[in-house]
């Protein structure tokens, strides 16, 4: 399974619960699970987290910059999955307002849907299954097109992190 971060996975781990300065062994899994290709980022993400307003600019920004080869996705969105999951999963008549709202959200669930199989979403959103139009979340848009959808704590167990995650099985 290759497993897709959305941008509050690392922005969330950074600020609340793993800050790459006190968590180090977190940060370097990822890598780790980047280079062995289990972890992606789509650069549409990427790009959310690194191109916000100069006050933005902090360790992780910097952690992720240094570490885009090991954790960029390789590929091009499909236009025409990013498209579908707009039009189909919140709108097809979205306001501008709307559309600047739901952000990248359609282009990380439009990669998984390139290989359903083999890909899920990792996202710290909670599903809010009665939101409509651009107030929908990604679990509740994921599980329409039948992507799997996760949150940072079930993709670590599912990669088995540990601290130690140079373990040896």
């Amino acid at each position: 399974m290759l497993y897709l971060l959305d941008a509050n996975v690392l922005i969330d781990a950074n600020r609340d619960y793993y800050p790459i300065e006190r968590v180090p062994e977190f940060w370097g899994w990822l890598v780790e699970m980047g280079e062995l290709g289990r972890v992606k980022i789509p650069i549409e993400i990427y790009e959310e987290i690194i191109l916000p307003p100069p006050s933005r600019a902090d360790v992780l920004v910097d952690w992720l910059k240094n570490h885009r080869e090991a954790l960029l996705l390789e590929e091009q969105v499909r236009v025409d999955l990013a498209a579908h999951v707009t039009e189909r999963g919140y709108a097809a008549d979205l306001t501008d307002d709307e559309i600047e709202k739901i952000g990248r959200d359609p282009f990380l669930i439009a990669y998984a849907l390139a290989d359903v199989q083999n890909r899920c979403v990792v996202t710290n959103e909670r599903p809010r299954p009665g939101r409509t139009r651009a107030n929908r979340h990604l679990p509740d848009v994921s599980r329409e097109f039948n992507v799997v959808c996760i949150n940072t704590f079930d993709m670590i167990r599912e990669l088995d992190f540990s601290t130690d995650w140079k373990r040896k099985p």
